[in-house]
């Protein structure tokens, strides 16, 4: 069972458009909502993989209901901590070619009583976890150690943690240790404070994020492919997508993908690396299902392209 942790999940609305024109009444072709949030979207990707998953979030308003009722419908079991404040609606605008245009809201703001509840409901359900994800921002009200003290305690119950955040949270969190941190490579950049111009830059970085308290690192390099860095050695996987329909949500499906299969190894990367590719060919936030994954090859240390340069350089 994997259980997931969102601070700030979200409705997802999706609208797929014509194309889109500022100031205009814009039609759309099709539209969806989908249960949001990073961790929310692992969940759906591990119960598409038909593997068993909780999801613990902050709940609220009639939008946190429907989240929930949402999460039942997708086969998760929803472990909802109530909060005074209503679950936040994002909306996502699909251009033909694939262009996205999102506006996250901000989300509620969290009170220590809750965020203590949130922690609870975290431990309460730890013993029966093969793995904890703890994915996403953190809402207002949760400060930059939250994370590492769910990491800290999630340790001492004996639970595994793999954790995909960034900047000060990412940073608290490391002193505590996370079984693996899955940064882009911005975020990689920004935890090393350089900018990340070929796979090999990417590599040192998250050689750096292992010296400093992560126990792998799970990168995504965006187009070129995934980068694994771990006690047994580094590995690279990339594959060939023909279109990009949605990228929303790709790099939780990622995770949960690296996660079911075990969590080390290169086996694991390229079943991250699959479902990560096949849920950008998909509409909105849909996750894939087994049906939709084709596992690339992975290569290991010795033939790792150090030298090649990424597509967008992190800055």
């Amino acid at each position: 069972m994997i259980l997931t942790v969102t601070p700030n999940p979200s409705l997802d609305r999706t609208y797929e458009l014509p194309g889109l024109v500022r100031g205009a009444v814009l039609r759309a072709a099709a539209d969806r909502v989908d249960p949001g949030g990073k961790g929310v979207n692992v969940s759906r990707a591990v119960a598409a993989a038909g593997h068993r998953t909780v999801a613990v979030a902050p709940l609220g308003g009639p939008e946190g209901a429907l989240l929930a009722r949402l999460l039942g419908e997708h086969g998760i079991e929803a472990a909802g901590v109530e909060i005074a404040g209503s679950t936040r609606v994002n909306i996502t605008l699909v251009e033909p070619d694939g262009t996205l245009t999102k506006v996250n809201a901000t989300g509620p703001g969290i009170t220590a009583a809750e965020a203590e509840s949130l922690l609870e409901a975290v431990r309460a359900r730890s013993a029966a976890a093969d793995w904890i994800a703890c994915c996403g921002s953190l809402p207002r009200g949760l400060p930059p150690q939250w994370y590492a003290e769910l990491v800290a305690r999630s340790h001492r119950a004996g639970a595994r943690i793999a954790l995909d955040t960034s900047g000060r949270a990412l940073t608290a969190a490391l002193r505590e240790h996370p079984d693996v941190i899955k940064p882009n490579a911005q975020e990689l950049a920004e935890a090393v404070g350089r900018p990340l111009a070929t796979v090999g830059d990417a590599v040192e970085a998250a050689a750096e994020l292992r010296e400093r308290g992560a126990g792998s690192v799970l990168a995504s390099l965006g187009a070129d492919g995934q980068l694994l860095v771990e006690a047994s050695g580094t590995y690279f996987g990339s594959t060939c997508v023909e279109s990009v329909r949605s990228n929303v949500g790709a790099g939780d499906a990622s995770l949960a993908g690296f996660l079911a299969a075990g969590g080390a190894g290169p086996a694991a990367l390229a079943a991250a690396v699959a479902h990560g590719a096949a849920a950008v060919q998909l509409p909105g936030s849909v996750m894939p299902t087994p049906a939709d994954i084709d596992l690339p090859a992975v290569v290991t240390t010795s033939d790792v392209p150090l030298d090649r340069a990424l597509t967008e350089p992190a800055p």
